[in-house]
Formats: C-alpha cells, structure tokens, sequence
C-alpha cells in the first residue's frame, strides 16, 4: 500500500496533507524519514510513525456501543436528529460505519458499528439466526400465556408472523412487568409489536445482547468501545461465518 494513502486512510488528513507531511520529514518507516508519498509500505509488518505517534493500521473496525435514546441508529430518520455514527470521536470516526441491526430512536442498549460489510451481513440476515436479547418493561401484565405465545410464535398482523421467541418473565404485578425477550429475526418493531398483540404495550426496551456478546455494563449512554477478538470471533461463529481479523 502507498504510504500516503496508508495515512489517508487512517484519517490523518486528506491525501494531499499527508503528501506535505511526509515531504516535511515527519513520518518514518521502520525507523527511517521517508519523504515519498509513493513508497509501498506493508501494513501489517512495517512500522510507520506519524508525528511521533505510531500508525496502526485496521482495514475493518468493530465497535460495541451503548445507544442512548433520541439518537438514531443511521440517517433516514427526521432532519437533525442525530445518529450513532455521530458520536464517534476522531479516534474512529473516519471509518464509515454502519451498524449491524438498529434499534428504534426511543430505544437503547447494544449496537454494533463497522464498516466490514460481510460482518455486517452475518449478524443481521434472517438465515443466520443470530439472537439478539431485550430487557423490557410493559404496561400490562404478562403471564403464562404470553409466554406460550411467543414460544409459538405470534401473528402480528396480516402481513406478519413472528416466527418462535422465548420470553422469560422477571416480574410482574401492579398491572407492569419486566421481561426478558430473546429473538432470532429482527423486523421493524418487532419486540413492540409481539407484546402489542399479547395485549400489553412496551415502555421500555434495552438491547442487552447480539449473538452472545453481552452489552458492557461499564459503557454510559452514548459510550463505544472496541470489541475484543474474541467478541468478534464468537458473532462471526454465531453467524457461522469462518476467517480470523
């Protein structure tokens, strides 16, 4: 890879402006000032130094975030709400991210950025079956009958059937109840709409879970934090996808 790109690409500044800095003596590889925006630079062996800070190279990135209500997950939404992407600092930020499945602009809990298309993919594609788990409160009591319901899976509406969920009931009493929701398909609205059709209304909803990776309980509203390698390894085998980063 060009080494100006290489800079460019990691957002140090537009190929013109990396080109400047290089000609200006300020970054080195494997030790040495190279001043040639064109000199081919492996990046996963060569070491290159930028203004005195380290250049680490990542083609893909996989971020875990914890959503805060009022934002959205990406832009189609109403003008000037803003979007996940939005709250990623410059330390990320250059990438275009996605996320792999979004969650409703009141709800909140675990997203997953990237800009690894196929990653992207395997979380959210119906054949996967990737279980994404929801902590909720309802208005409404459920019952045992409700968690048969989903057991067997629920007509939402004419055009919709909700295939085989498991609700694993918390609490209930005082007319409210708090819940535990585990899918394997995620239509529009989904979760809100199951309980709607058991007769109860959603008030709350948490996304605690996608694939197994649990939400970091240490991240606040509107806080990201890479996933590990082995985060990243359990989606891509809950996805039954193959390859290491």
């Amino acid at each position: 890879m060009r080494l100006d790109r290489l800079l460019a690409n990691m957002g140090l500044g537009s190929r013109r402006e990396v080109r400047k800095m290089i000609a200006g003596g300020a970054v080195s590889v494997n030790g040495a000032t190279e001043r040639d925006p064109g000199f081919e630079v492996d990046p996963d062996s060569d070491s290159v130094v930028c203004g005195g800070r380290p250049v680490r190279y990542k083609k893909f990135v996989y971020l875990m975030m914890n959503k805060p209500k009022g934002v959205l997950s990406c832009g189609d939404g109403a003008p000037g709400v803003p979007e996940c992407a939005d709250l990623v600092g410059d330390d990320f930020g250059f990438y275009e991210l996605s996320p792999a499945g979004r969650l409703d602009v009141d709800s909140e809990g675990l997203l997953i950025l990237t800009n690894d298309g196929d990653f992207i993919h395997g979380i959210i594609s119906p054949n996967k079956k990737v279980g994404k788990v929801y902590y909720i409160k309802t208005d409404g009591e459920l019952g045992p009958g409700d968690v048969e319901a989903f057991r067997n899976g629920i007509k939402v509406d004419e055009d919709f059937t909700a295939k085989s969920a498991e609700l694993k009931i918390l609490s209930r009493g005082g007319g409210v109840s708090e819940a535990l929701v585990t899918l394997k398909e995620g239509k529009y609205h989904q979760v809100k709409r199951m309980v709607k059709a058991c007769g109860k209304t959603v008030t709350y909803l948490k996304r605690i879970a996608v694939g197994g990776v649990i939400l970091d309980e240490r991240l606040r509203p509107g806080e990201y934090r890479e996933l590990t390698p082995e985060e990243i390894e359990k989606l891509r085998k809950c996805a039954g996808e193959t390859g290491k980063l």
